[in-house]
C-alpha cells in the first residue's frame, strides 16, 4: 500500500500541510524540520505522483561554485545542493554544481567563467577571499545582472544578495568558552587552521582568539599552525608542539583533517591528552567522541547551507522575491557524544 501525506505526518509529529509544503517546496518550512520530513518520506518508501500535464522545461539556471570538495564537510553541504537540485527541477530550474578542490583564486575564477560562459542566471558561491574574486562577483552583479548568494564563506566589499551560513566569529568565542570549561580558564592551546585564505577558519581563529583575550587571560594560545585541511599535517603538528610543549592543556582545530589528532595521540601513547574541540558533524568525527579523543564539536548545519542558497535565488529570478534578510545564520550546535 502506497504511504500517504498522512502518514508520514504522523510519524514526523506535524502537520499534513507542513509535509506538503516540505515535500512539494511550497511555502515556507523550517529547513532543519524540512529535512526530517523528507528523511522520514524516504525511510517509509514515499513515492511522490507526478503532476499532471506537467512539461518541463528550462526556466533559468542557477550555478554553484564550492571550494575544499574533498573535506568530510561538505558531504552534508552537497547533500543539500542535491536535494535541492531535484526539488527545482520541478519548477524548470537547472542546478550546474563546480567544485573547487582547494582554496585557490585561479581555480575559484576559472569556475565562476566557465559557468558565466555556458549560461546562468544565478550564481551561489563559497568565495575564497581574494580580490579577483570580489571583483568578478561584482562584475556579474554590475554588468551581467546576475545575482550572487555566498554561503559557507563570506566575503567583503561585495554586492551579493545575502548570505547563507554560520556566524564563524561567534563560533570562535562558543570554542573559546568550552576550552575555558575544559581547562578550568588556565593553560597552554594549540590552535590548528586549514588555510588561512579560507574565512571561515580565519573568522573563527579570531573569534577564539579575541575571546580567550578577554575571559581567560590565563590561557595562553601558544601558536596558530596551518594544516591544509591535510590529516598526516595535523599529526605532525600535534606531534612537533608537544614534543616541546609536553604541558599542553588543550587543542582548538578549526578546520578539516581531524583524523591527525587521534593518530599523534596513539603515537604519544598519552596518558592524559589535552582537552579537544573540533568543527563538524561527520561520521569520522562521531566516532572520534564516542572514543574519547575528542571532547566538543561544533557543527554548523552544512545541508542547510547547501539547501538554501539554490532555492534562494529560484524565488528570486522566478518569482522576483528578494531575500528576506541579508545573513540567514545556521545554528552553532554543540555535540558530545551525549547527544549524537
Amino acid at each position: 500500500m502506497a504511504v500517504t501525506v498522512q502518514q508520514i505526518a504522523d510519524a514526523a509529529g506535524v502537520s499534513r500541510g507542513t509535509v506538503d509544503r516540505a515535500l512539494n517546496n511550497r511555502g515556507r518550512v523550517n529547513p532543519e524540520v524540512a529535512e526530517k520530513i523528507r528523511r522520514m518520506a524516504a525511510d517509509l518508501g514515499y513515492v511522490k505522483k507526478p503532476r499532471k500535464n506537467h512539461e518541463k522545461r528550462k526556466t533559468c539556471r542557477i550555478g554553484i561554485v564550492t571550494q575544499l570538495a574533498g573535506a568530510s564537510f561538505m558531504m552534508e553541504i552537497n547533500r543539500g545542493i542535491r536535494e535541492a537540485a531535484q526539488e527545482l527541477a520541478d519548477r524548470g530550474v537547472e542546478v550546474v554544481l563546480k567544485e573547487g578542490f582547494s582554496v585557490d583564486e585561479k581555480e575559484q575564477l576559472d569556475a565562476i567563467r566557465e559557468l558565466e560562459e555556458s549560461g546562468i542566471d544565478g550564481l551561489a558561491i563559497m568565495p575564497v577571499d581574494c580580490e579577483g574574486v570580489r571583483e568578478k562577483m561584482n562584475e556579474l552583479v554590475d554588468r551581467a545582472g546576475i545575482p550572487v548568494v555566498t554561503f559557507n564563506s563570506d566575503i567583503v566589499g561585495t554586492r551579493r544578495s545575502c548570505f547563507v551560513g554560520m556566524d564563524n566569529v561567534k563560533s570562535g568565542r562558543t570554542a573559546a568558552g568550552l576550552m575555558k570549561v575544559l581547562t578550568g580558564g588556565r593553560g597552554k592551546v594549540l590552535v590548528i587552521t586549514g588555510y588561512f585564505m579560507n574565512h571561515v577558519s580565519s573568522s573563527r581563529v579570531a573569534g577564539f582568539v579575541e575571546e580567550i583575550k578577554a575571559s581567560c587571560p590565563e590561557i595562553e594560545v601558544v601558536g596558530v599552525r596551518s594544516s591544509f585541511d591535510d590529516a598526516d599535517e595535523v599529526e605532525k603538528i600535534v606531534l612537533h608542539t608537544m614534543e616541546t610543549i609536553p604541558d599542553l592543556d588543550g587543542i582548538l582545530l578549526v578546520s578539516g583533517g581531524q583524523t591527525g589528532i587521534r593518530k599523534a595521540f596513539d603515537a604519544l601513547q598519552l596518558k592524559k591528552r589535552p582537552s579537544v574541540v573540533i568543527y563538524d558533524q561527520t561520521p569520522k568525527n562521531e566516532r572520534a567522541l564516542q572514543e574519547d579523543t575528542v571532547d566538543f564539536l561544533i557543527d554548523q548545519n552544512g545541508y542547510v547551507q547547501g539547501y538554501r542558497p539554490p532555492h534562494i535565488l529560484a524565488d528570486l529570478l522566478i518569482k522576483e522575491t528578494p531575500p528576506a534578510q541579508e545573513l540567514f545564520l545556521t545554528d552553532i550546535i554543540i555535540r558530545t557524544k551525549y547527544n549524537l
